[in-house]
């Protein structure tokens, strides 16, 4: 699901910075603390735009369809167009 998420917002013209948890030393503890801020595990992807916390894949591709995702993008500075 993080591929579906990086190719929609690649595909929307956005250049998302992504962290991997599996190469990080920390890793473990952050993906927990997710767990935790989203109340599921895995807690991947976990998509914060401008900061904020959006949620996993199904809420951004909620925003989507939604009409909401682009504006929200536009807001954050992630989108120009």
């Amino acid at each position: 699901m993080c591929h579906t998420v990086k190719r929609l917002f690649c595909e929307l013209g956005v250049n998302p910075a992504v962290h991997e948890l599996d190469e990080d030393p920390r890793g473990k503890d952050m993906e927990r603390a997710l767990a935790k801020m989203l109340g599921r595990s895995p807690p991947v992807p976990a998509v914060f735009i401008g900061g904020n916390l959006v949620g996993p894949t199904d809420e951004v591709m909620a925003l989507h369809l939604g009409g909401k995702l682009v504006p929200l993008l536009r807001n954050a500075g992630a989108l120009w167009l």
